[in-house]
């Protein structure tokens, strides 16, 4: 950290709000950038918020807070800039002139990374002089908490840009993985959709309840991939043999069932069916409960490995 510097959050949402209070808690000055009128107001109670989450999880971290500031729009010149977090609107169209927008204003050597679930970075670095600068640093929700960010550059992302995001991210507590290839929904959210895609199927088959779906889920393999992915998961599956046993014996089995998954469209009465479950399920509670319920066993689930791993 280079005194004086600043990270640039934009947007000040549910992501922006949360990668604020990740970077105010290991030091940073952070400089909100959202057009709402009461954004500040809206931003401290969820910092806040947070702020006390990353206490619990990270009790070593001991640096002073940083602070934050807030306009409406992007100064005129970011020469203080350290590193942008983007996390704007879904929309190529205004993604492009948003970043191409920064990278006017900042200075050529800093990363502009944008927290986009599914945009490619090429499609967004287009318009950006510096585009060997612009790459995508997803982070799963919320920030602050989930420690994975898939760091995906574009066609003219330079390597460094990737090296800086890496560590830059990994100083924070993070854990960065580099996607190889741009597809759309980067890399866990095409695992997540696909085990949602048969979870709505399995609804509209009326195979089993939402809530017996989602038990299954958070009760059964939901435990193991806390711990482990699905490859190193079915390694152990193997016994002696590991992985290679697994598919020399258990492969044609694990097809077999490839083949009977579902390809549900979601139809008004499929979504019908999951709202109700969904509803039912949460049993009254509201979101704000059902939200601080999972930061709980979040924050108890993230001690635990932080004290088992090596």
């Amino acid at each position: 950290m280079i005194k004086n510097q600043k990270i640039y959050v934009i947007g000040g949402g549910l992501i922006g709000a949360s990668w604020t209070a990740t970077f105010i808690f290991h030091g940073w000055s952070v400089h909100v950038v959202d057009p709402a009128p009461d954004a500040l107001e809206k931003l401290r109670p969820v910092v806040s918020q947070a702020l006390i989450a990353l206490r619990v999880v990270s009790p070593e971290v001991t640096t002073e807070l940083g602070e934050i500031t807030v306009s409406p729009e992007l100064p005129e010149q970011m020469n203080d800039a350290a590193w942008v977090q983007e996390n704007g609107p879904e929309d190529i169209t205004k993604k492009r002139a948003m970043l191409a927008d920064m990278d006017r204003r900042t200075p050529p050597e800093v990363v502009i990374a944008s927290s986009t679930s599914s945009l490619l970075a090429s499609d967004m670095q287009v318009d950006c002089e510096g585009a060997e600068r612009v790459l995508v640093a997803h982070p799963f929700n919320p920030p602050h908490l989930i420690p994975l960010v898939e760091i995906v550059p574009g066609a003219k992302t330079a390597p460094w840009a990737v090296d800086a995001a890496m560590a830059f991210y990994t100083r924070l507590g993070k854990k960065p993985v580099r996607v190889k290839k741009e597809v759309p929904g980067h890399l866990a959210n095409r695992l997540a959709s696909a085990v949602y895609r048969e979870a709505a199927h399995i609804v509209a088959e009326g195979i089993a309840d939402v809530a017996d779906i989602d038990a299954a889920m958070a009760y059964g393999p939901g435990l193991r991939w806390a711990i482990m992915g699905p490859h190193m998961t079915y390694h152990l599956g193997g016994g002696e043999g590991g992985i290679a046993h697994y598919l020399e014996h258990l492969g044609d089995s694990q097809e077999e069932r490839w083949k009977h998954l579902g390809n549900t469209p979601l139809s008004e009465d499929v979504r019908q069916k999951i709202i109700a479950g969904v509803l039912a399920e949460a049993g009254g509670r509201t979101l704000n409960e059902l939200v601080a319920e999972r930061d709980t066993c979040l924050v108890e689930l993230l001690k635990v490995l932080a004290t088992n791993r090596k």
